[in-house]
């Protein structure tokens, strides 16, 4: 219970930081890229994707990049039919047009993306 009441402060600190970080007019703009293999359920291409992907940490804005497999469900509302999920977190819509064009994820898309990918869908949205 000492433990608790030695904790709590700081739980409370970090929620009101996550507010104010919140309430800053520059906020960070979400790049969704799902991906439906040419050959679906290939692990060896899945795998080139991510690993194309992971090159995308190296772009100047880059804030953070993740990519992985669907995850299959029975809900009606979850949509399972793509292959790879993939997301870019940039600072604003500038920094995401010059990730866009940058040779790194150009060369990406040339080499990795488009011979092995079908479909591509893409969602951004910002905070």
């Amino acid at each position: 219970m000492k433990y608790l009441a030695f904790v709590a402060p700081f739980i409370l600190c970090s929620c009101v930081s996550i507010e104010i970080d919140s309430s800053r007019k520059d906020k960070a703009l979400h790049h969704v890229v799902l991906c439906w293999l040419k050959e679906p359920g290939n692990m060896e291409n899945r795998e080139r994707i991510v690993n194309a992907t992971k090159s995308f940490r190296e772009i100047p804005g880059v804030m953070e990049v993740r990519a992985g497999q669907v995850i299959t469900s029975e809900r009606s509302v979850v949509d399972d039919s793509y292959d790879i999920g993939i997301l870019v977190v940039v600072a604003d819509a500038k920094s995401l047009n010059e990730y866009l064009e940058h040779p790194i994820h150009q060369k990406a898309k040339k080499d990795v993306l488009v011979p092995l990918v079908s479909k591509i869908l893409v969602y951004d949205f910002q905070e």
